[in-house]
């Protein structure tokens, strides 16, 4: 049952040309950034990356961007990342928005093994385009298909020698679900602990989800865009 290994790069060993990831994160918080500077080392290519975001440039999925390994990103928010558009406009990313709730609800049934599901958000836009549509009660839904992944980077505050994980705050964000919709779920923590450290009813990912995990090292933790507040009379 323990699952440690010893770096991101081992964590990583089987990643391979082509995969779809699943990587945690919502902006710049909860990101798995040592998980993805080691996908940076190994220069896997053609690979489909799943997040809300592309990262910013220099930082977390905008390293993979700068290195030309990502070929399809599904998320819902393009962010600050100027070098994804100036890829998707170059058609060397292909770029699918989806919008976030159906986004996460995607992520959700794919852990649950539901195949598809059907949501009101998108009808009668782009969004519906090419997709079944069904009248329930009146209203028009669209159908939306699962989203699963080969492999799920995520990152947690804190985590046992088992797998289970505790987030922190809105750290949780896509982590949880993400977790639980891959073929192989591979955790970075910051803090590791011995099994019977965590109190059970904290546990927000139990370890039967989570094949992987180590303990991170170098968090940046970088404000995407900082605002400060002006002070009158000054």
């Amino acid at each position: 049952m323990n699952k440690v290994v010893a770096s991101a790069d081992e964590a990583i060993k089987d990643v391979f040309d082509g995969a779809t990831i699943m990587i945690g994160g919502f902006g710049l918080c909860g990101i798995p950034e040592n998980l993805v500077r080691a996908l940076v080392r190994k220069c896997v290519k053609n690979l489909t990356t799943i997040s809300n975001n592309a990262g910013v440039d220099g930082l977390g999925n905008g390293l993979l961007l700068a290195a030309g390994q990502i070929r399809k990103h599904i998320g819902t928010y393009v962010g600050e990342n100027k070098l994804l558009e100036q890829m998707v406009l170059q058609h060397k990313v292909d770029l699918d928005l989806v919008p976030q709730g159906t986004f996460s609800e995607r992520i959700r049934a794919g852990g649950a093994g539901i195949p598809a599901f059907y949501t009101p958000t998108g009808v009668g836009t782009i969004v519906a385009e090419n997709k079944e549509t069904r009248d329930f009660d009146g209203r028009q839904y669209v159908m939306e298909r699962a989203l699963a992944a080969d492999f799920a980077f995520v990152k947690a505050w804190k985590g046992d020698k088992w797998g289970n994980l505790v987030y922190r705050k809105t750290a949780r964000n896509f982590n949880p679900m993400m977790a639980t919709a891959a073929k192989v779920t591979i955790a970075e923590v910051e803090n590791l602990v011995e099994v019977g450290e965590l109190d059970p009813d904290m546990v927000h990912t139990p370890s039967i989800y989570v094949q992987r995990i180590f303990q991170g090292e170098l968090y940046e933790k970088r404000i995407e865009k900082r605002t400060l507040r002006k002070v009158v009379g000054r």
